[in-house]
């Protein structure tokens, strides 16, 4: 299997190189795989499966503001099954785990992931989502999409619906605030927490310093 991790690797950097989103890079992808691999070991789950799923996850990019959005794990989920079979991957069973696994990933697509390996790629893609690596990568994909940072009279979405195509803080309250509770595992849930934690404190930094006299 180490030759299959390798194409995988090799075609994710080809991938991402020409990916504009600096946010699905390949230092994404490898640490989605590591975390995947991580909770993979301590939950006894299939890691063949894990690994190849974690590492095609995103092997068919497709915009966070594009309306196929919600598509783009089916659309990945199908392309890494043609990949592994044109590398000489060829054990049905193992493919559709893959595929399930894959598919059920993305959050906006609201895929339930109903096999262990499937709930430890999603738990893992979410947790790079949130924490400081999150923050970093919600700041970055919000100044590739040039939206302002915050809302001048209500950045932290007080008063009003969050709406994060116009503000990248909306973000937060849209979405990554949202991902603890929706984590799978026990070893993600540990993680989870502290990522939780450090979005809480940064935020409530900015708030302190927006909201200096």
């Amino acid at each position: 299997m180490t030759e299959l991790y390798k194409k995988s690797d090799e075609y994710m950097q080809v991938l991402c190189k020409n990916n504009p989103d600096p946010s699905h890079d390949i230092l994404h992808v490898r640490r989605v795989v590591k975390f995947s691999q991580k909770i993979a070991k301590e939950e006894k789950a299939d890691l063949e499966v894990v690994t190849l799923a974690a590492y095609l996850h995103d092997c068919e990019y497709v915009s966070k503001s594009s309306p196929l959005r919600s598509k783009a794990s089916s659309l990945s989920a199908d392309k890494a099954v043609t990949l592994l079979k044109n590398w000489g991957l060829e054990d049905a069973t193992v493919l559709e785990k893959i595929h399930t696994a894959i598919k059920a990933h993305s959050y906006s697509a609201n895929i339930e992931a109903t096999s262990l390996e499937a709930k430890i790629v999603q738990d893992a893609d979410r947790l790079d989502a949130i924490g400081a690596i999150g923050t970093c990568r919600a700041l970055v994909f919000g100044g590739l999409s040039k939206r302002p940072i915050y809302n001048e009279h209500d950045p932290f979405c007080e008063t009003r619906k969050p709406d994060d195509y116009k503000n990248t803080l909306d973000h937060f309250y849209v979405k990554l605030l949202k991902l603890y509770d929706k984590l799978n595992t026990e070893f993600a849930k540990s993680e989870g927490l502290k990522r939780l934690s450090t979005m809480k404190v940064f935020l409530g930094e900015l708030k302190r310093e927006l909201y200096a006299d």
